[in-house]
């Protein structure tokens, strides 16, 4: 019988590429996914829409609002950079957010029974979140591991997995690519169109433009530039 693993999905091309990750390394994978007052609310539904089709054996949306410390461009009245990933920790970045995520994923791991979560994070091809860095993963499976019956108990141990960590981009679409990763139901942009299409210019959209362009690949998504 697989063991079952905690997957954090959010319908972009590095959850989604984690997801097949997970299954294929053998476990049965449960998503959640979050809806937190996000301006790209979009990828939720693509989330809602490919859960069981990308192998979640079932998929939790956990829904909270975010809005209401704001602080980011993805939750306030802040506009979405378009010019390119700098040096400094983006308006993108919001606050906590992977912590709160890991959080609610850690409850539902100890509820289902599993003691591996998943998370796309990736610290090479990315926009410099500080909650993405293999330090602070490290800190938190120590932190989980101190901080539920579980734990304490010593019926199990939990891992937090990164398979993404010190992937390129274009390393992350190949793998994907190898898993049979249908990239056309995944959605990466920070900035949408109300019809779901593509900014092609917030960070997000260039680093997935980058990926697929240096795997020698065409994105299948459309655009609006």
């Amino acid at each position: 019988m697989k063991q079952n693993a905690v997957v954090l999905y959010s319908g972009g091309l590095d959850s989604t590429t984690c997801l097949a990750m997970a299954a294929d390394e053998g476990f049965a994978p449960y998503a959640i996914s979050f809806s937190y007052g996000q301006r790209h609310s979009y990828e939720l539904d693509v989330a809602k829409a490919n859960a069981k089709r990308m192998g979640a054996q079932e998929h939790l949306v956990v829904d909270f609002d975010l809005r209401l410390m704001g602080g980011s461009a993805l939750t306030a009245d802040i506009d979405v950079p378009k010019k390119g990933v700098g040096n400094e920790i983006p308006v993108t970045y919001v606050p906590a957010r992977n912590t709160i995520f890991l959080s609610f994923a850690l409850g539902w791991a100890e509820v289902l029974g599993a003691f591996d979560i998943y998370i796309g994070v990736n610290a090479l091809d990315y926009s410099g979140y500080p909650d993405c860095r293999p330090e602070y993963i490290t800190a938190y499976e120590n932190m989980a591991n101190l901080a539920t019956k579980a734990g304490i108990e010593h019926t199990g141990h939990f891992r937090i997995h990164t398979p993404l960590i010190s992937m390129t981009k274009a390393e992350i679409i190949k793998a994907g690519i190898a898993l049979n990763v249908d990239y056309g139901l995944t959605h990466s942009c920070y900035d949408p169109s109300p019809a779901g299409l593509s900014c092609g210019q917030c960070d997000s959209c260039r680093l997935r433009l980058k990926g697929f362009s240096e795997a020698g690949l065409t994105d299948p998504l459309l655009y609006l530039n």
